[in-house]
Formats: C-alpha cells, sequence, structure tokens
C-alpha cells in the first residue's frame, strides 16, 4: 500500500471499439448536471453503445446520420491499433510524473482486450487489433519502471449482461446492472484470469459487482493477495461504492465532481480525463480540456489534500495520442522534470492556509515544506502558523534563493511575477 500513497499520480486509459465512432457531446463534467439530462447528453465517448440507443438523444442522431444505425459490433472489426506503440506510451506517461498505469481491459460493452475466457472471438486477439493489448501495455509499462494495474467493468456489460438501455442513474441497479448468477461466474472466471496471466498491481473494478457473485469477493481478495502481496483493490465493487463489510477496499474512488465525499481519511484518488470524456472524443476540442496548467494545478490540489490523482487518456482507434491530451503530458513532464520532489512521497502539510488569489496549495516530504504558487505578483504572503517555516531557507526548485521573511500571519515571500503554471518555493520545516 505506501507504493501507491507515495505514488500520486497514474494515468488512466480508456481505449476499445468505441474509440472508432469516438463522439459524444462534450457537456462538461460528471457531478455537475441532472442524471436524467446527462445520460441523454452524456459526454464520455465510450458509453457510445448506451447514448446511441437513446432515441432523441444526439448520439441517438449523430449514429443514424453518421454510421446508418449500424451494429456497435462493426467498431470492433474497424478498430485496428496499427500505430499503436506501448513503449512510446509508457515512456510518455513515466516522463509525465506517473508511477502506474491503468488501462481498460473490457468497457461496458464487454469487448475484452486480451484472448478472455469465454469470449470466443469477441475480443482484440480474435478481431480488430489482433493482438493482446493487455500484454502488451504490461510489458511496456514495467519496462519504462511503472506499475501496472488493470480496469474491469464488473458491472455492467451490454454483451454477456444485461443489454437495458440506461437513461438515469437510478437504473443502473435496477436493470443496468448484470446480477445474474451466470454473468457473476463469467465475471469472475475473468477477473482471475487477468490476476494470474498480468499480476496486476492494482485491481480497478467498475459500476459494482452482481448480486450473486457478491459472496465470491472475499476469496477472489484473498487469491489477488496472495498473488500480488503489495496490490491494491478500489471501491467500486458493491456498486458504485463499496459498502458491505465482506468487500474491503484499499482506496476510495470520486471521479470529475462526483462523490467528492470519499476525498478524505485515508487513502484516494479522484480520477477524470483530461476533457469530459474518457474515451476518445473527437467532438472535444482544447477549449474542452485541461491546459498543461490545468493538469498542473489539478495534481498539486489532489496531492495536497492527501491524494492521488489519475489522470485519463483516450488513444485513437490506431493507438496514437490526440494532439492535445499528448501537449498536455508533455508539458507535465517538462513541469515534473523540475518540481517531483513536491509531489512524488508527499503528504499535506498541516498549519497552513490554501488559496486561490494567488493560488496557493502546499505539500511536505520529510523536513521540507513546499508551497505551490501560481497567479501572483511581486511580494506573497504565505498563511501558516506561527513558527512553521524557516524563511531563510526559501528557495525556488532549480531557480535559486528567494528572500523572504516571517510576519503575523506566515511568511512574506518576494516572488516576483508567476503566471498560470505554478512555481515551487521549498521551506525547511521548523516545527
Amino acid at each position: 500500500m505506501t507504493w501507491f500513497q507515495e505514488a500520486k499520480l497514474g494515468i488512466f486509459m480508456h481505449w476499445g471499439a468505441f474509440s472508432v465512432p469516438a463522439w459524444a457531446e462534450p457537456i462538461g463534467e460528471l457531478g455537475t448536471f441532472d442524471s436524467e439530462f446527462w445520460f441523454a447528453h452524456c459526454p464520455y465517448a465510450e458509453w457510445y453503445w448506451n447514448s446511441s440507443q437513446i432515441p432523441g438523444s444526439p448520439a441517438f442522431e449523430h449514429h443514424r446520420a453518421v454510421h446508418g444505425g449500424r451494429p456497435y459490433d462493426d467498431f470492433l472489426d474497424e478498430w485496428w491499433a496499427e500505430r499503436f506503440d506501448p513503449d512510446d506510451l509508457a515512456q510518455l506517461f513515466a516522463r509525465a510524473g506517473a508511477r502506474y498505469v491503468v488501462p481498460t481491459t473490457k468497457h461496458h460493452d464487454g469487448i475484452t482486450l486480451w484472448d478472455a475466457p469465454g469470449t470466443g472471438s469477441r475480443n482484440t486477439v480474435h478481431r480488430g487489433p489482433q493482438r493482446d493489448l493487455v500484454a502488451d501495455l504490461a510489458r511496456a509499462a514495467r519496462a519504462h519502471g511503472l506499475r501496472f494495474g488493470v480496469y474491469y467493468s464488473g458491472g455492467i456489460d451490454w454483451h454477456a449482461g444485461r443489454r437495458a438501455v440506461i437513461r438515469h442513474e437510478d437504473e443502473i441497479d435496477d436493470h443496468g446492472r448484470a446480477n445474474e448468477s451466470a454473468y457473476a461466474a463469467y465475471a469472475l472466471r475473468q477477473v482471475r484470469d487477468l490476476i494470474q496471466r498480468y499480476r496486476p498491481d492494482v485491481l480497478w473494478n467498475d459500476i459494482g459487482w452482481p448480486d450473486l457473485g457478491l459472496d465470491d469477493l472475499p476469496a477472489l481478495f484473498a487469491e489477488y493477495r496472495e498473488v500480488v502481496p503489495e496490490g491494491v483493490v478500489n471501491d467500486r465493487w458493491d456498486g458504485t461504492h463499496s459498502r458491505r463489510p465482506s468487500v474491503r477496499p484499499d482506496f476510495r474512488t470520486s471521479e470529475y465532481q462526483a462523490n467528492r465525499q470519499n476525498e478524505g481519511d485515508g487513502a484516494w484518488e479522484n480520477c477524470r480525463g483530461i476533457g469530459f470524456s474518457f474515451g476518445y472524443n473527437q467532438a472535444e476540442g482544447p477549449q474542452h480540456s485541461l491546459s498543461v496548467a490545468g493538469a498542473v494545478r489539478l495534481l498539486a490540489d489532489v496531492v495536497s489534500r492527501g491524494g492521488n490523482l489519475l489522470l485519463n487518456v483516450g488513444p485513437r482507434a490506431d493507438g496514437t495520442l490526440p494532439r492535445t491530451q499528448r501537449e498536455v503530458l508533455e508539458g507535465m513532464a517538462d513541469w515534473m522534470a523540475v518540481n517531483s520532489s513536491a509531489i512524488h512521497g508527499s503528504q499535506p502539510l498541516g498549519g497552513v492556509s490554501p488559496g486561490d488569489a494567488p493560488w496557493l496549495r502546499w505539500t511536505r516530504h520529510g523536513d521540507h515544506a513546499y508551497a505551490l504558487i501560481a497567479d501572483a505578483a511581486g511580494d506573497v504572503t504565505l498563511a501558516h502558523r506561527s513558527g512553521l517555516l524557516d524563511p531563510t531557507t526559501a528557495v525556488r526548485l532549480y531557480g535559486g534563493p528567494v528572500a523572504a521573511h516571517t510576519v503575523p500571519d506566515g511568511t512574506l515571500l518576494h516572488i516576483g511575477e508567476v503566471g498560470e503554471l505554478p512555481v515551487v518555493v521549498r521551506f525547511d520545516v521548523l516545527g
């Protein structure tokens, strides 16, 4: 568990047959819309199968106009991954400061990215890319020093499970989630196969687990921890977030603005896309996506509050990253090359006050405190309790000493002009 809490940044990767139509309405972030409106206008391209089945929805009209309403599985045969370079991606993720990567191995469409038991030919080994994409990513990630995890949609499978169209969050448990014993056995066999084949460091389930398979979970987790002693399990096994005593997650999750109540004590992780979608969405532009500064500030905010950020990329069908996503990761790589000591292995710093004018977040690593500052000009007062920092030790990371002195409300820092991208000033901690 220690490695996970010290990692701070992971890369989520949503890739599938949905990357072929690659379309959703980019309305905004999860957690900021009414549920009925959300599903009809869903900005998640990986939910294309569901969105395109809701009559009158933008995805329904798009699917009819652009794709003639044809069967979803046609997209599997048009997903070729011909430019997929897992080593290039893993190297980029590592340079961006990620310590682990979690790709989708089966999303809600039920198509698996490995030759999963029970899928016949409906997987990427037999159709579409015709290769074991999970194995390719696992090998490349570990070759570049990254831990490797797996995402698995345990609760929803629109092929092997239920095919009812979901129009509201309340319908997920009623008729969206597959609860039958046959599907429970199917999903259990596949997750066990993932564990035995790939020894994943993170077991990341989504949308719960079949009701008639919940009693299997304690044995599954025991088996997993025997195979991967340092492996960690997320909280999305009983409904969206685990509630049963038998389901004991190692960390809790939030997503965009949803389930933010899970960002508290203990290990937690916020996941989101660089844009509003997890899967590649060709309707998104830079205006719908985080900038480099926005991504760095999000990371700093999450880390300053004790969490991890699982930042998602959605490759195109050919395996390449969209330009905006790659530019964000390249920008993060440049920033982390200088400032990673304020992120990796850090903890929240007590006795300080974050702020938004100027923008300010704090972390601590050992005897050092780090002030992450943006949107500042000239002198900046860093609010903290008396006696916490030694102002004579203020130094901008790889930028030399910074003039500072104690004031009644904290430390006055002569920082100069700072734009949207945070700079980091390190102090010795006195008490």
